[in-house]
């Protein structure tokens, strides 16, 4: 029973705790964080590398297309390599995504080996004998980023850096007067209190990936990966 109770405790204290840091800026420093403290460059580069894991379409592939689409365009002579775990139909419509976006199908190559980042990093090395010393820029989601810029430079490519696909804020328009619709309310009003209807669940969330990718790192670190 001592274990139990004291097991219950520990789980009560560390939701609290997490509760409470839901209502500061420190889950959001951690992901921007993880995002740009080492991937930030000043060199056009020769390769632009994503990082792909989930299905097509999902939100995560689509928003890293994105981006990936914006720097093709903004380095028009740089090659472009999509990874992803051995989905061949998922890269596919991935390339006809960026081909009807504007990006040429000759400029872009497929990894389809590896379930990891590390595994990825080791088999582009193999698929693409250039690349370690090449100028590249990674594409991922901003939590993987951290990691993944490690795990390349342990593996001794050169120059890398990294673009972190976040999204855009939302604007919210809060202009009009909605009472006036004739609208009641039953329980206090908190339309207008952004930071209660967005931030405070937004950190939360982010709370989850932070933790997620935090454990990820020590996993790296302890194989000696990062």
């Amino acid at each position: 029973m001592c274990f139990f109770r004291y097991l219950v405790m520990t789980i009560g204290s560390v939701f609290i705790v997490l509760v409470a840091l839901a209502f500061t800026r420190i889950p959001y420093d951690i992901h921007r964080w993880l995002g740009y403290t080492v991937s930030t460059y000043t060199y056009k580069p020769e390769y632009l590398v994503m990082l792909g894991g989930s299905g097509m379409p999902s939100e995560s592939n689509l928003i890293r297309l994105y981006y990936l689409q914006n720097l093709a365009t903004k380095f028009p002579e740089s090659k472009i390599i999509i990874t992803h775990p051995y989905d061949t139909a998922v890269v596919l419509e991935m390339v006809d995504f960026i081909f009807k976006m504007g990006v040429k199908k000759d400029r872009i190559s497929i990894m389809l080996k590896g379930t990891n980042t590390r595994e990825q990093a080791s088999e582009l090395i193999s698929a693409f004998s250039a690349l370690q010393s090449s100028k590249i820029v990674i594409v991922t989601s901003p939590e993987n980023m951290y990691r993944s810029i490690l795990t390349f430079k342990k593996l001794h490519f050169k120059q890398v850096g990294g673009e972190p696909a976040y999204e855009n804020a939302m604007y919210v328009d809060l202009s009009y007067d909605r009472k006036k619709l004739g609208e009641k309310y039953y329980v206090p009003d908190v339309s207008e209190n952004m930071s209660l209807r967005y931030d405070f669940w937004n950190y939360l969330k982010l709370e989850v990936t932070v933790l997620r990718e935090l454990t990820a790192i020590l996993y790296y670190k302890l194989n000696g990966w990062i």
